[in-house]
């Protein structure tokens, strides 16, 4: 068994993978009514309690775990940090310590990445290049993604927004329209009972996207009293139109490479079936798009069987 440890801003997660199925516990972070967010000293706290719960729950031996992956930074980049993820790192290295399991670090967003590829049955294209769209509350990003030789995967960025970040859009409407944050799904499910249709021409500089616009526009909206379906229809065809733009523009650069989406944003239906609908395309599964260990215990089970 492979052991996963993510400990993001949003959720406190583990995952077991066997090298074929993979078994997980999650809990959401509890954010107060009318926020939009947590400061990580309150993230660090309910990691702190949650660990314990999800790794009994979890329900591991001693003797079944032959490593143990964990995510202690937000990207593999120099200065990439965030003191949440410091829970998950002492939790995984104490399991390795006491079990004699090595331990393997990685990014946060290598696990997003893996655990779409896992998701969707293709971890074969770690072996070639690909572009991987990850779109959260705390990155839009669209990543060029490459073999390599010590971290199994490099990560680029290619294109991203230049300002506010999706989930950011969506959750400061959200919490605007008095929905409890994170307010993706319930974002979703309104604007499905919108009739409207919005023409929306996205804010770009090149390949990069600005999406503050959005949030302006919303408020707007809500202060002339339009309704909050049509505003939720509206914040995420946003969404929508920029991401489209920023893969038009990245297959007009890279030709035909595949295309993989993940992060929360991706699993809403809307963004999901206008994408779908222009561009051949892999979503990861929703259990395995919002944060999740998954793609830690896989990172840790590739790692273990290339060295």
């Amino acid at each position: 068994m492979y052991l996963g440890f993510d400990t993001s801003n949003y959720t406190t997660s583990l995952a077991l993978f066997d090298g074929e199925q993979i078994r997980q516990e999650k809990q959401l972070l509890t954010v107060s009514s009318g926020q939009r967010g947590l400061r990580q000293s309150d993230a660090v706290f309910q990691h702190t309690v949650n660990l314990p719960v999800l790794i009994e729950k979890i329900g591991y031996s001693n003797e079944s775990i032959k490593a143990v992956g964990v995510s202690t930074r937000p990207r593999s980049v120099d200065g990439s940090y965030m003191p949440c993820f410091l829970v998950g790192k002492c939790a995984a290295t104490a399991v390795s310590r006491f079990t004699g399991a090595d331990l393997y670090e990685t990014s946060h967003q290598t696990g997003h990445v893996l655990a779409a590829l896992y998701s969707i049955g293709r971890l074969d294209l770690i072996n070639q290049k690909f572009i991987a769209f990850h779109v959260s509350g705390g990155t839009t990003e669209a990543l060029l993604v490459e073999p390599d030789k010590d971290n199994l995967i490099k990560i680029s960025i290619v294109a991203q927004s230049l300002d506010l970040k999706a989930g950011q859009a969506i959750d400061r409407a959200g919490v605007m329209l008095g929905l409890d944050f994170p307010c993706g799904a319930e974002l979703d499910r309104l604007s499905k009972q919108s009739d409207k249709k919005f023409k929306i021409k996205p804010s770009m500089t090149g390949k990069n996207c600005s999406l503050s616009g959005i949030e302006n526009k919303a408020k707007k909206m809500y202060e002339n009293g339009e309704n909050a379906c049509d505003i939720s229809k509206f914040v995420l065809s946003s969404v929508s139109a920029a991401i489209e733009e920023m893969t038009s523009q990245i297959l007009d650069e890279f030709g035909d490479i595949t295309l993989v989406y993940a992060g929360g944003v991706m699993s809403n239906t809307l963004i999901r079936k206008n994408i779908t609908s222009r561009f051949d395309a892999y979503f990861a599964k929703p259990q395995f798009s919002c944060d999740n260990a998954a793609g830690i215990a896989v990172y840790a089970y590739l790692k273990d069987n290339n060295e």
